[in-house]
């Protein structure tokens, strides 16, 4: 029987030609989210494929195959890993990640024994709204830089600049006035139109695809481990330092996790936040990105995309999702396949970033509005300003040993300290 109005329901089974299309679809509706988010932040788009695949059929076993979720690669953490590689610290991010995973999972635990109002209590809109404003725009400059839009040594590029303005333009044009299937993958035909772009002006390398091709089709994902000679960073105190740093970020997560899964209940017309449960999505939400993030991956999350597409099609058989999984896995061990993703030059994703960025900041403020928060009150100001400030200036406080919270981290730990402390009712 159907969920609400979906034309396949939850623990429906698609004939095989029908489900490989349906899976076809929704995977498609989910790559350009997916692969971005590595490109962005100098990860393997392999190992991102394979554990967006293998972290969705975690997730699904853990809530019992009632929750048609796909999870793929998070946004909220790539300031943070950014600034961890720009610092040379390629396995303080990849362990931060790992953390903040860990973290989810606990959080999982939590809920299960005291529910859920607690996270109300200790992130209360304010200090969300503040951090996803931080996330979004902290990383206005390197977009910018991507784009081409700075005077470098050789001048102004026009050519970098037009490939970003087709970039922009095309996620503008669908987002906005997109139909239908189209309306959901504005990121991926924003890649397609500046790589065509990009190669019309010669500006595309071709010289890895050919040699991914001759070297073999089929090549096993580059996995990554953050672990050093037997010790978990435990004696680089500031890599360990950078690497705690991250997890705040995660409280982020989890309330984006709660409000995608109470937007899928409404289009399916079930309470996940009852069957399976949040305690049990939390949980296989957290499995599915320490999993992945200790192989190399990038931290995973439930996707938006993913509730729209269900949305529009009205397709909610979880096996479509676990089918979309399974082509992700399958496409992360085409060596020419994830080779010419790798070649989309800087200008493709600076385009992409300005939107991207700007959409995430421009959400917590939309939060912020939504929520009513009475900025009339001191201690919002305070909070939202203090949150905001450090984390774009910058801030960075040092410990003994090399220990140091920086820039999000440190303002999603002040935002907490702040709610708790400050007055109501000022």
């Amino acid at each position: 029987m159907n969920e609400n109005n979906l034309v396949i329901g939850i623990d429906e089974k698609p004939q095989p030609v029908k489900w490989l299309m349906l899976s076809f679809q929704h995977v498609f509706a989910m790559f350009g989210a997916t692969i971005l988010v590595p490109i962005l932040t100098g990860r393997s788009i392999g190992v991102a494929l394979f554990t967006s695949g293998i972290g969705t059929l975690i997730y699904i076993f853990l809530t019992k195959k009632k929750v048609p979720m796909y999870l793929g690669s998070s946004f909220s953490f790539i300031g943070a890993v950014t600034a961890a590689n720009m610092a040379g610290e390629m396995s303080a991010g990849q362990s931060g990640l790992v953390f903040a995973g860990l973290t989810v999972i606990a959080v999982g635990f939590v809920v299960k024994l005291i529910g859920t109002d607690w996270i109300d209590k200790l992130l209360p809109t304010v200090v969300i709204g503040s951090m996803i404003i931080i996330i979004g725009f902290g990383m206005s400059a390197n977009a910018v830089s991507q784009a081409g839009l700075v005077v470098g040594e050789n001048g102004f590029e026009w050519k970098t600049a037009l490939v970003a303005l087709v970039s922009f333009s095309t996620v503008v044009i669908f987002t906005i006035w997109g139909k239908g299937f189209s309306k959901l993958i504005p990121f991926l035909l924003g890649i397609v139109t500046g790589y065509l772009t990009a190669t019309a002006l010669g500006m595309i390398d071709f010289t890895p695809v050919v040699e991914a091709a001759r070297a073999g089709w089929i090549k096993v994902p580059e996995f990554m481990f953050p672990v050093k000679v037997g010790n978990f960073d435990t004696y680089d105190f500031r890599v360990t330092g950078r690497a705690l740093a991250i997890i705040p970020i995660a409280f982020v997560t989890i309330s984006e996790h709660i409000g995608a899964h109470s937007v899928l209940s409404k289009i399916t017309g079930k309470n996940f936040a009852k069957d399976p449960g949040y305690a049990r999505t939390l949980i296989g939400d957290g499995v599915a990105s320490t999993i992945s993030c200790l192989i190399g991956g990038p931290d995973t999350t439930t996707y938006g995309e993913n509730t729209g597409v269900i949305g529009m099609t009205k397709v909610g058989s979880v096996y479509v999702v676990m089918g979309a999984a399974v082509i992700a896995i399958i496409l992360s061990f085409i060596a020419p396949f994830t080779a010419l993703i790798r070649t989309i030059p800087d200008p493709v994703l600076g385009g992409l970033s300005i939107v991207l960025f700007g959409v995430i900041g421009s959400n917590g403020l939309s939060i912020l509005v939504d929520e009513k928060v009475n900025f009339s009150l001191q201690r919002n100001v305070i909070i939202a300003s203090t949150m905001i400030v450090v984390g774009l200036g910058g801030a960075v406080i040092q410990f003994g040993g090399g220990f140091m919270l920086e820039g999000m981290a440190l303002a999603a730990i002040l935002g907490i300290v702040l709610n708790l402390v400050l007055p109501k009712d000022v």
